[in-house]
């Protein structure tokens, strides 16, 4: 007997490895994409998966980083996302950074050409009553839920979304960066994948030229808010550089611009602060500031990005922007299956569900697809250990966090259960992570050996 479709609403990162995990799994899917039908403030694209804000899927070390270790997982899980963002990799030091849009391109062909696929172009406007045709549904709408679902969803659980602002950072020609005053090099030289530990485009500033960039970043007008948005606070993961700069004139100097690890060629010295740029598609031709969000107008953003060494003549190919980003407050709405409480046929996946960053994303929609997949096969499936990544992740959001003071989180060493052994000495605490996923991968194993027949092939 054929099995009936799951339903999942949003062809983001999530939505997207929701439904690849689904259909590998023999399980029919209906996969709903409002764009190109409705835009958001932040696509470009109607392409699944999109990247709007960087390239960078973080650090790609599976021994010592826990964004690695998930990145390990979601591989052994056979992720549609991790397959796509290893094909299309591009030189980042120890990141895993992808070509945006081969990356999207790669995503959106698997799942239009996969037999148990349909998407439809279409805005879902409400959230369903789970009868009928609509009684599995994935909601993986992501940080950018279109107000109509927005209002639904808060009619039904009687509480209010919380909300962040998220910015983007500008991308620059690559030919329009003097490489008279800028060089390539890796942070300490370090050698990622498909890097050589000269992946970055660094441009250096003297304590002169870093004080008086801070000088005209606090003065220089920025995006004003709604009256309804002024409350709203920034993740703090991504804020823009100009609060950064309103924390402390050298807030920046130890955040993204920070110079460790770094000689200027052009005078053998250590800089005072360094601004470096990721490449960002797989020609070579783009380049990311790094750590560089911004809500300064566009007019400012191009004369104060400008008064930096290497960047007097940049073109930009997109400038910085600010959203408005959206989650649940999940430990209150959630079970440990991320099914909501009050209408158990409806999952949440992906950022709207508190976690924050791509792969953490992709990660959260994996597991829905899993469990998803799970329950139309009548199959009773454990949560990954929460001495994983992804059952920390899991844990996080739907029990371990406080639902009175609930943030969106990136995976860290922190939602694990705690290591008791005791490291001592200069490499205590690298040997302290790399107990984390030597324990991690071991029980992440044994966890797929007993779910093998619901993990994507």
């Amino acid at each position: 007997m054929s099995l009936k479709a799951v339903h999942v609403i949003g062809g983001g990162l999530a939505g997207s490895e929701a439904s690849w995990q689904l259909a590998q799994a023999g399980v029919p899917v209906v996969l709903r994409e409002m764009r190109p039908v409705r835009a958001t403030d932040a696509h470009q694209t109607d392409s699944c998966a999109e990247l709007v804000c960087s390239n960078s899927f973080r650090s790609d070390d599976s021994e010592y980083n826990a964004v690695g270790l998930l990145h390990d997982e979601m591989r052994r899980c056979n992720s549609l996302i991790m397959r796509a963002a290893d094909a299309n990799q591009v030189p980042a030091g120890g990141a895993l950074a992808v070509d945006r849009h081969g990356f999207s391109a790669a995503v959106t062909e698997a799942l239009s050409t996969h037999p148990l696929i349909t998407i439809k172009r279409e805005e879902l406007p409400s959230l369903p009553e789970t009868t009928g045709e609509m009684d599995q549904v994935i909601i993986a709408t992501g940080p950018l839920t279109s107000e109509p679902l927005a209002q639904s969803i808060r009619a039904l659980t009687g509480q209010e979304s919380l909300a962040f602002f998220d910015a983007i950072a500008p991308i620059v020609h690559r030919d329009s960066i003097d490489m008279s005053k800028a060089w390539m090099q890796s942070r300490y030289d370090k050698v990622g994948p498909g890097g050589t530990g000269s992946d970055y485009i660094n441009c250096a500033m003297d304590k002169e030229q870093y004080e008086n960039f801070i000088r005209e970043l606090l003065v220089a007008p920025k995006t004003d808010f709604k009256e309804w948005e002024k409350n709203t606070p920034y993740f703090e993961g991504c804020l823009p550089i100009e609060v950064m700069a309103e924390r402390g004139v050298d807030t920046l100097r130890y955040g993204p611009m920070k110079p460790v690890g770094l000689t200027n060629p052009h005078d053998n010295r250590r800089p005072y602060a360094v601004m470096q740029l990721r490449q960002d598609n797989a020609l070579g031709t783009l380049y990311n500031m790094v750590g560089f969000q911004t809500k300064l107008k566009y007019a400012e953003q191009t004369r104060v990005l400008r008064m930096i060494p290497g960047l007097e003549n940049a073109e930009f190919a997109r400038l910085g922007g600010l959203h408005r980003n959206t989650f649940i407050n999940s430990p209150l709405l959630l079970d440990d299956r991320l099914r909501l409480k009050l209408r158990p046929g409806i999952r949440f996946a992906g950022q709207i569900t508190g976690v924050e960053g791509y792969i953490e994303s992709a990660g959260i929609g994996l597991l829905a697809g899993i469990f998803a997949a799970a329950d139309r096969k009548n199959e009773t499936l454990a949560s990954p250990p929460r001495t994983t990544s992804l059952g920390a992740l899991l844990a996080h959001i739907t029990g371990n966090a406080s639902a009175e003071t609930f943030q969106p989180m990136n995976v860290n060493f922190g939602l694990f259960p705690e290591i008791t052994e005791t490291f001592k000495g200069k490499q205590g605490g690298r040997d302290r992570k790399l107990a984390y996923t030597v324990r991690g991968k071991k029980d992440f194993g044994d966890w797929l050996g007993q779910i093998r027949t619901n993990i994507a092939a």
